[in-house]
């Protein structure tokens, strides 16, 4: 049984009319997973004593503001479900990257609706977190180093194990405009970081996304940085291309977590959930 350390963001809606849930996770996967927890954690005293003040915490209808917790959890199997799009994240990938924050990725069509295109999910290694940043900010809480933009720069310049996983949500969706939209999106992000000589850079990537490829809602893409910033991109589970490039694998992670993210609100919970992964 593989160990998880599962970090989550709850909040306490206003009673009565609504039960309470996680801000972004659906409350039964919650629930399934914290009783998992405690099955798991049952011979251990103080991890039992804190699973008990995080689900004190979740129930209390005192509290009204957004609450920060983390549960010992065993891999049960058990997936996350966002609640706006209904799409379901395993807790762990590849053994070894925890779920970090669910995001969803809109886009305005002719300046008058917005559709939701594809939830994501954030993926790091706990570890290498802990490798790579724990000596600079060891010291500091998680809540701490909110919003600490040195934090988020070393999160996107260090050979973190990291993967943005995409599920397709618009039905509709062609690989054509995957293309596109990543051409604007990413091409934006080399030029910023690189300068304006990086076109053949952003052909090779953008070139991945074959018209043959078939996307219809529910498939996944996943977006990897593997050891030695190396890009991986995989399309339902079948790899289309993989690019050795620091600059690329920045720029693909600062559109989840940069200064300018397509999800804000989850680019908060992202970064809060990697630096809690500093004190475990």
């Amino acid at each position: 049984m593989v160990s998880l350390r599962f970090p989550f963001i709850f909040s306490n809606p206003k009673p009565p009319q609504n039960p309470r849930r996680f801000s972004k996770f659906t409350a039964a996967a919650a629930f399934a997973g914290a009783t998992a927890a405690f099955v798991a954690v049952s011979s251990n005293d103080r991890h039992r004593l804190f699973l008990q003040n995080a689900l004190n915490s979740l129930i209390s209808s005192d509290n009204t503001s957004p609450l920060w917790g983390c549960l010992s959890l065993a891999d049960s199997g058990v997936p996350i479900v966002d609640s706006r799009t209904g799409s379901s994240f395993p807790s762990v990938l590849e053994a070894s990257q925890k779920l970090c924050g669910i995001g969803l990725r809109k886009k305005c069509i002719l300046g008058l609706k917005n559709i939701d295109v594809y939830a994501f999910g954030v993926y790091a290694d706990d570890e290498e977190i802990k490798r790579y940043l724990s000596e600079k900010y060891g010291k500091f809480s998680a809540s701490e180093l909110k919003g600490n933009k040195e934090f988020t720069e070393d999160l996107l310049e260090n050979d973190i194990h990291i993967t943005v996983r995409l599920q397709i949500v618009y039905g509709k969706l062609s690989i054509r405009s995957v293309r596109s939209a990543f051409e604007e999106s990413v091409g934006k992000r080399l030029q910023k970081y690189g300068g304006s000589d990086n076109k053949e850079l952003l052909q090779r990537f953008t070139s991945q996304f074959r018209d043959e490829i078939k996307i219809p809602g529910g498939s996944v893409i996943h977006l990897t940085r593997e050891k030695g910033h190396v890009l991986r991109t995989t399309i339902d589970g079948e790899e289309v291309g993989s690019i050795q490039s620091k600059l690329l694998c920045r720029s693909i992670l600062d559109l989840y977590v940069g200064e300018e993210p397509f999800d804000k609100q989850a680019k908060e919970e992202i970064e809060l959930n990697m630096a809690s992964y500093l004190q475990s």
